[in-house]
């Protein structure tokens, strides 16, 4: 079986460190991005399992990103877990646009298990 491979979009370079220690350390192969368009390059030359997305980012938001990658046939099917240092709650009107395009959401900073167990969850239900 082959390593599963995540991208992680965030514009947090110490998120992404710690995204990528954690994740790796569980035996994933983790891709990069600290911007919307850098996550869409390396999504369209790479062949990725989840998507993990900061929704709050300059110039593309994760809402956008979200959009652009499930209007796109050949990866609609990816999940997405949504990353966000606020409760998503808190903007119900993008939630509810969007809440039958991602998998779930972990609020940052993170728990290490709690994210850990989550990726493994979304990961084990579309094996």
């Amino acid at each position: 079986m082959s390593r599963k491979c995540i991208l992680m979009i965030e514009d947090d370079e110490e998120m992404i460190a710690l995204g990528e220690l954690i994740l790796a350390k569980e035996g994933f192969h983790v891709l990069s991005a600290t911007s919307g368009a850098v996550g869409l390059d390396l999504l369209r030359d790479n062949d990725v399992d989840l998507i993990l997305l900061d929704i709050m980012m300059d110039e593309m938001d994760g809402w956008q990103v979200l959009e652009t990658v499930k209007a796109d046939k050949r990866y609609s099917a990816i999940p997405v877990i949504m990353l966000t240092a606020r409760h998503y709650l808190e903007d119900e009107e993008m939630t509810a646009r969007y809440a039958d395009q991602f998998v779930s959401y972990v609020v940052k900073p993170f728990v290490v298990r709690e994210l850990v167990q989550e990726v493994r969850k979304v990961l084990s239900a579309g094996s």
